[in-house]
Formats: C-alpha cells, sequence, structure tokens
C-alpha cells in the first residue's frame, strides 16, 4: 500500500484519479481549497487536507509520510487571484519544493498535449514552465501531456449537452475538415496516473495521453447530439468570431461558454503532441473509444444554459 498525495482531489481529473486509486488500494490524502465529503469521506483511507495550491507550508505538512503526488490541480480560465501563473507557475513550485523538503520520491504532473513556450497562449505557456520547473526538480517525474479528457464532471461533455438542449444552432470554430480532436476517457487518464506510482516504465518520461479516435470538431459534437438526441443546424464561424464571443462570455458568465484558451486550442488542433519526446508503453495506451456508450455514461443530467449561468446572479434560498 503507497501513500499518494492528489492535489486538484476536488476537480475533474483528480477526483476520478483518486478514486482509482483507493480502488488499486493505496491511501489517498486529498488537497484541494475546499474539501468534498460528499465525493470523498474521510476515512483511514482517504484525508482531505484543505489548502491554495500555492501555500507550501501546508503542502508539506499534507506531503509527509507521502511516497508519491499526482499534481492534478489547474484551471482553464483565470478568476479574480486564480491565474495561471499563481495556479501553474508557483503553484507547481511550491508542490515541488514541498516534495523535495519531505522526502517525496515520485511526482506525476497533468500538463496539455500542446503546451510549449513563446506560442502567444499564456495557458500553454504556463503549463509549460510547469512541466520544466518538474523536470529539473530531481525527483522522479512523469509529465502526461494530455488531449481532451471527458467523462462524468467534465466541461466537454456538460457544456456541449447543455448547449444542445438550449440553442438550435451550434458554430463550428474556423471553416475547411481539419481534424480537430482525440477525446480520451478521464478513466484511461486515472488509469495512467495510477501507474505512474508503481511502474517504473513511467519513471523521468513526458508522454502524450489521447484516446484511440480522430475526430473532427463537428464529428465530435454529433456524437455528443446523437446521444442526447438532439440535431441542431452546423454552422462555420472564423475563428474571429469565436475569440470575440469568448471575450464577451468570459465577463458575463461564471462558466464561459467558450474560453478564448478552448478556443486557441480548438483552432490549432488537438491531435499532434509537442515536446513530449516519450511514448506510454503500449498496455498503458487510452482504449476507450468515444462511443454513444461512454459518451451517455458521462452525461450529467439535461440541463438547459439559464439566467443562473450568469455572473452577479444569486439564486434564492
Amino acid at each position: 500500500m503507497t501513500r499518494v498525495a492528489v492535489t486538484g482531489a476536488s476537480g475533474f481529473v483528480g477526483s476520478h484519479t483518486a478514486q482509482a486509486l483507493l480502488a488499486h488500494g493505496d491511501d489517498v490524502v486529498l488537497i484541494a481549497r475546499h474539501a468534498n465529503l460528499a465525493m470523498f469521506p474521510t476515512s483511514e483511507h482517504a484525508t482531505w487536507v484543505c489548502a491554495d495550491i500555492d501555500d507550501e507550508a501546508a503542502l508539506a505538512r499534507a506531503f509527509a509520510g507521502c511516497e508519491a503526488i499526482i499534481h492534478c490541480a489547474g484551471i482553464n480560465l483565470e478568476r479574480g487571484t486564480q491565474t495561471y501563473g499563481k495556479v501553474h507557475v508557483r503553484g507547481t513550485m511550491a508542490v515541488v519544493r514541498a516534495a523535495q523538503a519531505t522526502g517525496v520520491s515520485r511526482s506525476a504532473l497533468v500538463s496539455f498535449l500542446r503546451a510549449r513556450p513563446a506560442c502567444g497562449s499564456v495557458y500553454h505557456e504556463s503549463k509549460w514552465e510547469a512541466e520544466e520547473i518538474v523536470r529539473t526538480s530531481g525527483l522522479s517525474y512523469t509529465i502526461l501531456k494530455a488531449g481532451v479528457i471527458y467523462g462524468r464532471g467534465d466541461h466537454l461533455l456538460d457544456h456541449l449537452s447543455r448547449a444542445l438542449n438550449s440553442f438550435p444552432i451550434f458554430l463550428l470554430v474556423g471553416f475547411g475538415s481539419r481534424r480537430h480532436l482525440r477525446p480520451v476517457s478521464v478513466r484511461d487518464v486515472a488509469r495512467v496516473l495510477v501507474a505512474t506510482v508503481h511502474d517504473e516504465r513511467l519513471s523521468n518520461v513526458t508522454v502524450p495521453v489521447l484516446g484511440p479516435e480522430e475526430l473532427s470538431l463537428e464529428q465530435a459534437v454529433k456524437r455528443v447530439a446523437t446521444a442526447v438526441e438532439k440535431r441542431p443546424v452546423y454552422l462555420p464561424a472564423p475563428i474571429a468570431l469565436h475569440r470575440a464571443l469568448a471575450w464577451i462570455f468570459e465577463r458575463i458568465m461564471k462558466v464561459p461558454l467558450e474560453s478564448a484558451a478552448q478556443v486557441h486550442i480548438l483552432a490549432e488542433g488537438i491531435v499532434e503532441p509537442v515536446l513530449a519526446p516519450d511514448r506510454l508503453p503500449d498496455d498503458l495506451l487510452p482504449s476507450t473509444p468515444f462511443s454513444l456508450q461512454s459518451i451517455r455514461d458521462g452525461l450529467p443530467s439535461m440541463q438547459r444554459f439559464t439566467i443562473a449561468d450568469l455572473r452577479g446572479f444569486r439564486s434564492t434560498p
């Protein structure tokens, strides 16, 4: 039995990873700004620690007795003090320093498939900085450069299904038949992250993590539409329009329908890794298809976008 700390444990990838670790028989320290006891009640094998991701002292206390850390904390939209610099860069630096101080021997980082320096996207660049911090830490590391991850509690299926239930038209990003996505199931990602703790083949590697099927954005959306029994009209729209819409949505919605980072990601495609020199062992390659069944397994309850999704809206008790 191994004691493992998971940052971002109340988030999408972090929560699924914690579940996979517990199923494997590991002890898990769940680290997040706010504990979610409904998700993981405190037990002898699951312990919550509430801490900001850049609080090195609190992280060091949480890491005491841990042999490995899986760093899942991340954001795809800046809000207030939760900036890419704080969460991705300073947060990763605090995680690494706390790990070094407490004798943790292994670390894993969830990064993004196309994270790289000097590309014009603060999101991509901050993820790359986090990678470099982990690679030069002196710890045994695994960096997962993941593409679009889907599953229960994600942004992709949640927002797509709500958009398809709310609007009769779906605006595609850009023109032409360029292929955009290789969706990867969060269960497959969690399985790889558990392996980073126990499998020496994943020591000191940077690996891409992609689903088994390559799809255009239109094909992926149509598959989700079929799963939710909707038939919208699909219209290609210029990237400039999507950037303008993202600017608006980020300012008026609690969770934007689309964000600037997401538009950048879709505009360049999410099938080719950048600066990921290593390869997953064949037995760890994601194999879950983006099928109607896997989509339905990850869908939330059917909802529409409403006024409650706007920033500043306060629901009455």
